[in-house]
């Protein structure tokens, strides 16, 4: 049951002497009607979130990522809803490499992923995390982490790029000067390299090189006028011996070292005649902060104040604007560029909230007016509401009969994470409104100890963790990993911890920059420097007005109890099967179940159980007249579309970021090779393609993008879905695909879709069997026009399928046979993937060493349950590293307290 608490509270204001008690007055009612509709909100549509724990912050091909997920809803209490969690891994462009289907019981789950040779590359990375419930919301809301890979098997290159972009009256000038060196890093010093610049999978611009002593070769480019690079890479090949060339690419965007600075006036606007405090933000192109300093002065030049950033490009300032009067600021920033920016307007009425939040016991309130808006609203009633994730924690009502009322809102009515504190007038308009940061040190302290303070490799370590809540032992949830700190360097502020992400990122706009640093050794520096992230951060939960409108939003699914496989009987005139006979069986599972259709045909099997890559055959071939039916199944619902909200921290030079983690995995995996591809030259069998088909004969004999069968093998059930993601140069909207860089420019010309030479919709190609499929050709470009003008459109996707192969004659009844029933259907739904337990292994004293433990991650173990007296003890085996060791451990427990903590120890 949810811990939900609203508190309804009279606010002491300054210089009042009496103020009415609540009666059922219209005011009364009016505060009512915005705490009922926001309590219907939290109580029909719970917020649930996603944390997803990893054993390492990066990683190498070959490894295993290592996770442990934890779900929960308001207060941060483990959520009761949803018993389903859903981990997708997406490339830098936005690509979906891997999906996985994880059960949650007492609402954690445990995976892993093993980053195979076959689908991963060194790259950027990142991971989502989702329930269906979540579905019914913004995907902003879901878990969302970068991950580094990079390459350590058949490594021929450690490459090194930077960028430097240049405005021309020709466009955007980029120079671009890689440095190649072997595995030495010896520079690879006069060598041939030829590189293309690539403009959203177009090849734009091509060119040849030689690298200088230093291995470095400068690649300069121009884009066209108005058309910069937003989504491109530059591909390389260095000849490194006779006859051996190898191969790099760098993801290109072209932007000038432009910096955004923008203002935010504390409560929502700049006010004459009071203290306004202004929050800025200075923002580097990448998305990143850059220190900056600064003076405001007004039209006369006159200095008022000065400014200076406090982190991540982010302070603030007071000032009281005068009427008539315009502010600049003069900003240097840490470049040494200097530029000048124009204050917003300032209003010549309004009422506004400030907030003081340095203690740990009270948010400190201010609610301003200036003379003019207190002289047109003396003694007017307004509202006082604060929530966290849709519920209402504090909320209150008063007549405005001073300009500055002053009051304490107590942080212990409040769960840790962000209070969206909103004044309303009387007619319930959202007025002013300010972000506070609860932070409750003392809802849980986890410590961690060993039994010695050093040790040596290979030598068995016991551990014990130490949970308590107000100082009372808690029996919480936990999950440690244990890693080699001489391997696997970190950031601890750039981490994305349990923290930072259910108390913060989650319920902001947009990206925040290194969060953990707000967590780590918290002092007054930080918590005045959360405030200006809360001063600067949009919240995202929900907007007031829509509320108080009736504008919830539309619920499509509900919590998941497990899979379901839905669908309906039909006969073959389409007229729904009333009380039909379905039966379910897994192959080579002891899983079955049958049941009856509904009135209208319909059937859900529900909360099924069964392993990933299952397959699963329905049948209604037990029905009179089967032979006439067909099982039509239900789609599975999936996410929109995915966008990195933290593209900022990308890493350009993987090979320089990871080199000590690197050098580790080429000792760690050197037995692991790629195969030389052999060519063996023959007659070459014709595959099936448009050119089989005279409509499409005026196509470019090549297509734009090839994409083979077998890029669709393996967790692609519906070619739709998959095609949405893998279409290459396309976008799909609503329901047709367009060539995405016509899209981005608001043409909506659609693509025409072919199957096998026949002009189809785009719906239509689900009705392709992905066991079925050759290829997809995709043509950016109707260079003849001979399809475009035929058909309104503008560029041609092509499905091709396979040729049904030669062989004997058969009967009618064999054919009958190979036909495929309609009224059974087998296929492959994602099912649960699979858990596997974390190798550790153990050592015997005195054992004789045979090989060499390299392992970077050296203890994994996401079931740390503490008893009633807060403890758990477990144990394990160092590695043959010496040095620091860095235990990290993150949990949860019943009551919503969220911890963390680092422990670190030496490996002699």
């Amino acid at each position: 049951m949810r811990l939900t608490r609203i508190l309804f509270t009279i606010i002491a204001f300054l210089f009042i002497a009496q103020l009415n008690a609540f009666a059922q007055d219209a005011d009364s009612i009016a505060l009512s009607n915005i705490l009922a509709k926001t309590k219907k909100l939290s109580d029909e549509q719970p917020v649930e979130k996603v944390y997803l724990h990893f054993d390492k912050p990066y990683y190498a091909v070959a490894d295993t990522m290592w996770f442990k997920a934890y779900v929960t809803i308001e207060q941060n209490i483990p959520s009761p809803l949803s018993k389903i969690v859903y981990v997708d891994v997406y490339t830098d462009q936005d690509s979906l490499v891997q999906s996985l289907r994880l059960p949650l019981k007492n609402s954690v789950a445990y995976g892993q992923i093993p980053l195979n040779m076959q689908n991963f590359k060194q790259g950027n990375y990142y991971v989502r995390a989702y329930t269906l419930w979540m579905l019914n919301f913004s995907d902003s809301y879901f878990f969302s982490k970068p991950i580094v890979l990079g390459e350590a098997i058949d490594k021929q290159l450690i490459t090194n790029i930077s960028f430097n972009n240049e405005q021309t009256d020709k466009g955007i000038k980029t120079t671009a000067k890689i440095q190649f060196r072997d595995l030495t890093k010896k520079p690879y010093a006069n060598k041939t390299v030829n590189w293309r610049v690539l403009s959203n999978f177009d090849e734009y611009t091509r060119g040849r090189g030689t690298t200088d002593q230093n291995g470095i070769i400068t690649v300069t480019f121009n884009s066209k006028v108005g058309e910069p690079i937003n989504r491109g890479n530059i591909l390389t090949d260095i000849a490194i011996a006779d006859k051996e060339t190898a191969s790099a690419s760098f993801k290109l965007k072209q932007t000038l070292n432009d910096i955004d600075f923008q203002f935010f006036p504390e409560g929502g606007e700049f006010i004459n005649g009071i203290p306004n405090q202004m929050g800025f933000k200075a923002l580097k192109v990448s998305g990143l902060g850059i220190d900056a300093k600064g003076t405001i002065t007004d039209d006369q030049n006159n200095e008022i104040t000065a400014f200076t950033t406090s982190n991540a490009g982010m302070g603030s300032f007071f000032i009281t604007p005068e009427t008539g009067k315009n502010y600049k600021a003069k900003v240097t920033f840490k470049d040494g560029s200097i530029k000048t920016y124009n204050l917003p307007k300032s209003a010549a009425s309004g009422i506004t909230l400030q907030v003081i939040n340095s203690t740990d016991e009270f948010i400190n309130l201010k609610i301003l007016a200036n003379t003019a808006y207190y002289e047109a609203n003396k003694d007017k009633v307004f509202f006082l509401v604060a929530q966290n994730s849709n519920v209402t924690y504090y909320a209150a009502k008063a007549s405005l009969k001073n300009q500055i009322i002053i009051t304490k809102i107590p942080k212990k009515n409040f769960p840790s994470g962000i209070a969206q504190i909103t004044l309303f007038n009387a007619n319930s308009e959202a007025i002013s409104e300010r972000l506070a940061f609860v932070m409750h040190k003392e809802a849980m302290n986890l410590t961690l100890k060993t039994d010695l303070p050093s040790y040596k490799p290979r030598q068995k370590v016991k551990m014990t963790v130490d949970a308590k809540s107000a100082g009372l032992p808690i029996v919480g949830d936990f999950s440690i990993a244990v890693i080699d700190e001489q391997k696997v360097p970190t950031d601890e502020h750039t981490e994305t911890t349990i923290l930072s992400a259910l108390l913060l990122t989650s319920d902001l706009k947009g990206y925040v920059e290194k969060p953990n640093y707000y967590f780590t050794k918290t002092d007054d520096k930080k918590i005045a420097d959360l405030d200006k992230l809360m001063l600067t951060q949009g919240y995202r939960r929900f907007a007031y007005k829509d509320i108080l409108e009736g504008k919830y939003p539309l619920v499509s699914y509900l919590p998941e109890q497990g899979i379901n496989i839905s669908g309906t009987l039909r006969d073959r005139t389409g007229m729904p099967i009333k009380k039909g006979s379905v039966r379910l069986m897994v192959t080579g599972k002891p899983i079955s179940a049958q049941l009856l259709t509904t009135n209208m045909g319909l059937f859900n099997f529900q909360n099924l159980n069964f392993p990933d890559s299952s397959q699963v055959v329905i049948s209604a071939k037990y029905n009179p007249n089967a032979a006439n039916l067909m099982i039509m199944l239900d789609g599975s619902p999936s996410p929109a579309s995915p966008k990195n909200i933290n593209a900022p921290d990308e890493i350009t030079n993987i090979d320089t970021m990871l080199s000590s983690y690197l050098n580790n995995s080429q000792r760690q995996y050197r037995y692991l090779r790629t195969l030389k591809t052999v060519e063996i030259k023959g007659a070459a069998i014709k595959k099936p393609s448009h050119a089989d088909h005279g409509a499409l004969s005026g196509l470019s004999p090549m297509p734009d993008h090839l994409l083979s069968s077998d890029r669709f093998s393996g967790g692609c059930n519906f070619l739709l879905d998959c095609l949405k993601t893998q279409a290459t140069g396309l976008t799909f909207d609503i329901e047709n695909f367009y060539v995405t860089r016509d899209f981005n420019q608001g043409n909506k010309t659609p693509v025409q879709v072919f199957i096998n030479g026949t002009p189809v919709d785009a719906r239509d190609i689900n009705n392709v069997s992905v066991a079925d499929l050759e290829s997809v050709e995709i043509f950016l470009r109707d260079d003849l026009g001979t399809v475009d003008r035929a058909y309104g459109t503008k560029g041609v996707l092509v499905i091709n399928t396979k040729k049904a192969p030669v062989g004997q004659k058969i009967s009618r009844q064999e054919l009958m046979d190979m036909i495929p029933k309609t009224n059974v259907i087998s296929f492959n739904p994602m099912g649960y993937t699979k858990e596997r337990e974390f190798y550790s292994p153990k050592y015997l004293p005195n054992a004789v060493i045979n090989s060499n433990d390299l392992r970077t991650t050296i203890y994994w173990n996401p079931k740390v349950i503490t008893d009633e007296k807060g403890l758990a003890n477990f144990e394990f085996f160092n590695a043959d590293g010496r040095g620091s060791y860095k235990a990290v451990i993150e949990g949860f427990d019943k009551n919503g307290n969220l911890g963390r903590a680092v422990y670190r120890y030496t490996v002699k």
